[in-house]
């Protein structure tokens, strides 16, 4: 193998052992946001992208030169045209041909392997907000349960003392209506009576006023009958 392929080998061997570490059972989505949290993802978070991306343009470049190779060396009438020029070259052909189809699953594992890794990361991620919001939904549905059941409690007992003094309530709601409808009718009697002294204060006053004006009238009438009796008297003076 070449170098560039060892380091393919290499690169698939620890992406299979990253799949198998984020697959333990026994560690849980919370701790593995915990470790993705820490500030040393955050520096190279902005590397983390065009890191990514790069590796996947290398290992499409190497899956496309591996099928080439294999598209290359599986060809029958180019088997053909080398053994016969070279004794041993059908086993070389065929050689080149296993490195390449070698190379071919190398790289495309790989390609796959670290496709499958982003997504396992980001899942997990998912998994881990998803986790803790259930546990902060989960802590307020008990915290809203616990003040609905000690609801319940404080009205069963608001209901018990309710029946208990129930009784002696509706007797004094029963004493102080009937209280109530007395002061009603004393008050209607009173008011009756107010309006009848109205009524006739109003009459009188009335009565009064017509008075008055008979009087007036009559002061009038007498003042004119004084003004024409001192005018005969002053005409028979002048007369004598």
């Amino acid at each position: 193998m070449t170098l560039q392929w060892v380091a393919v080998a290499t690169f698939l061997y620890a992406e299979i052992g990253l799949i198998l570490i984020f697959c333990l059972p026994f560690i849980p989505p919370q701790r593995w946001q915990k470790i993705f949290s820490f500030n040393v993802w955050g520096k190279i978070a902005t590397f983390w992208n065009k890191a990514f991306l790069t590796i996947i343009v290398l290992l499409i470049v190497l899956f496309l030169d591996a099928v080439r190779e294999v598209r290359k060396y599986a060809s029958t009438p180019a088997i053909e045209k080398n053994s016969a020029s070279r004794p041993s070259a059908y086993e070389h052909i065929h050689m080149k041909l296993f490195r390449s189809q070698r190379n071919l699953y190398i790289s495309g594992f790989s390609l796959f392997f670290w496709l499958v890794l982003r997504r396992l990361v980001t899942l997990i991620t998912q998994l881990a907000k998803e986790l803790s919001n259930k546990g902060v939904l989960k802590s307020q549905a008990e915290n809203t349960n616990e003040a609905a059941r000690k609801f319940m409690q404080e009205n069963e007992k608001l209901k018990r003392v309710l029946k208990r003094y129930g009784k002696e309530e509706e007797h004094i709601l029963e004493a102080e209506n009937k209280k109530l409808l007395e002061d009603q009718e004393k008050l209607k009697t009173e008011l009756k009576k107010t309006s009848d002294a109205l009524s006739k204060a109003q009459n009188d006053v009335m009565t009064l006023k017509m008075q008055s004006e008979r009087l007036s009238k009559e002061y009038d009438r007498l003042l004119k009958e004084h003004s024409k009796l001192q005018d005969r008297s002053g005409k028979d003076k002048k007369g004598l």
